[in-house]
């Protein structure tokens, strides 16, 4: 099978280049080659570091469970949610056509797949693909919305319950398919717009939670914020007495323009099968080289890894952080997202502080990279204040967002431990 799909950039949907798609049995390998409008516009810029700015085809290699495009196209391809949903969706299909006497396709799902079934509305960043015959795949089917408004919200809770079960039907995954993001894991999501008319992700509660995570990841956003870190819009919804989280996308404008996002591991040029661990030294490195506001953003990322110390946030790989293209090659982080407290795991960052101190998440690590960051130790005790001082109130501005002391006993650990203490002692 082969494929030969037209990238787009942006709402003008501006012509990037051509993605090529090879499969031979099990063996998949995939090519992209930019547009020469774009090798010679003034705007023009490299998508990722891994893609340079040149002419003709530029070959990606899978390795082990990695994709098998370049990086920045695999940022937009869907989550582990979302890959659910069109496995079961892909299955349910194929049951129907047997029933009805059709022949079913037997084929099992590919990369190319996957990476098409993203809905364009909801695709991550400003990228946009477009098939063979022009469309832009998984555009407006009639009779529905592309994006599903906020007060369907309830119905999508539904349907996420029912995958969850294994009792889902033909319809709650067509009303699911295509609306998932690459902005999370295996939780159940789907995107929606606000009563702002703004895109956002719904983030549902699981049937398996033993605790009340939507509002503990809430709670954290709020505290993000309190604490000075740029963190994405968040707020609770109540869907008939279920918690659903929802955070407003960052990678859109208010108008609704797209901005162009990859994850800080395609900065780096991290693949998945790496055997190595990375650190936060690396995004401190190529902050300096691709950075538009380099400075700020590294002290910024040093104030992250402090709250995520003091909450426990220690999911912290790096396709949970990312970067917003600014201007002919300089890139941004993007607002800090699916920051979570995770009481009940061992407290090692999935990202190393650096590689002296490994996944040791302590304040001590922290302050013994501030040279590295370029961070005075005035500055950096500042912060840490901050920091500290917003998540001591953890309890009371979890009690304003209507946790019982049952929901908020059960985060106690991912407040109180002694790096909190650690924290006051080196603002002395």
């Amino acid at each position: 099978m082969r494929r030969s799909i037209a990238v787009h950039i942006g709402e003008e949907a501006t012509p990037l280049g051509t993605l090529r798609y090879d499969q031979q049995g099990a063996r998949e390998s995939a090519a992209f080659e930019y547009h020469a409008g774009w090798l010679r516009a003034a705007e023009g810029f490299s998508i990722e570091p891994g893609l340079p700015l040149v002419s003709g085809p530029q070959f990606h290699r899978k390795t082990g469970d990695g994709s098998v495009f370049h990086n920045a196209i695999a940022d937009t391809e869907p989550d582990g949610w979302g890959r659910r949903v069109i496995q079961r969706d892909h299955a349910k299909r194929r049951q129907e056509a047997r029933r009805a006497g059709n022949v079913a396709e037997t084929r099992p799902l590919n990369a190319m797949d996957y990476l098409l079934a993203v809905d364009d509305m909801s695709r991550v960043g400003a990228l946009r693909l477009q098939d063979e015959e022009g469309r832009y795949k998984r555009t407006t089917e009639e009779g529905r919305r592309t994006t599903p408004p906020l007060i369907e919200i309830g119905q999508l809770l539904a349907a996420t319950q029912a995958v969850e079960t294994n009792t889902e039907t033909a319809t709650d995954l067509a009303y699911l398919r295509g609306r998932g993001t690459s902005l999370g894991g295996l939780r159940p999501k789907c995107s929606v717009v606000d009563d702002d008319g703004r895109l956002a992700i719904g983030k549902f509660p699981s049937v398996a939670d033993d605790r009340a995570v939507t509002k503990g990841e809430v709670l954290a956003m709020n505290l993000a914020r309190k604490a000075g870190v740029d963190a994405a819009e968040t707020r609770l919804l109540d869907s008939d007495g279920a918690p659903v989280a929802l955070i407003r996308r960052f990678d859109r404008t208010p108008n609704g323009n797209r901005l162009m996002y990859i994850s800080a591991a395609t900065m780096i040029g991290a693949e998945a099968a790496d055997a190595g661990e990375h650190s936060y030294t690396e995004l401190v490195d190529v902050l300096r080289q691709h950075g538009s506001q380099p400075a700020a953003n590294i002290e910024e990322l040093w104030r992250r890894i402090a709250f995520s110390i003091l909450i426990t946030n220690v999911d912290d790989h790096l396709h949970n952080h990312g970067f917003l293209h600014v201007h002919r090659g300089q890139w941004r982080l993007a607002p800090a997202f699916d920051i979570n407290p995770f009481p009940e795991r061992v407290r090692e960052l999935k990202t190393w502080i650096s590689e002296e101190t490994g996944p040791e998440a302590t304040v001590d690590a922290l302050m013994s990279v501030i040279a590295y960051f370029r961070i005075r130790s005035d500055r950096a005790k500042t912060i840490l204040a901050d920091v500290e001082k917003a998540v001591a109130s953890w309890r009371e501005e979890g009690r304003a967002l209507g946790m019982t002391p049952q929901e908020l006993d059960s985060f106690t650990d991912a407040f109180e431990h002694r790096e909190r203490q650690a924290a006051q002692r080196a603002q002395q």
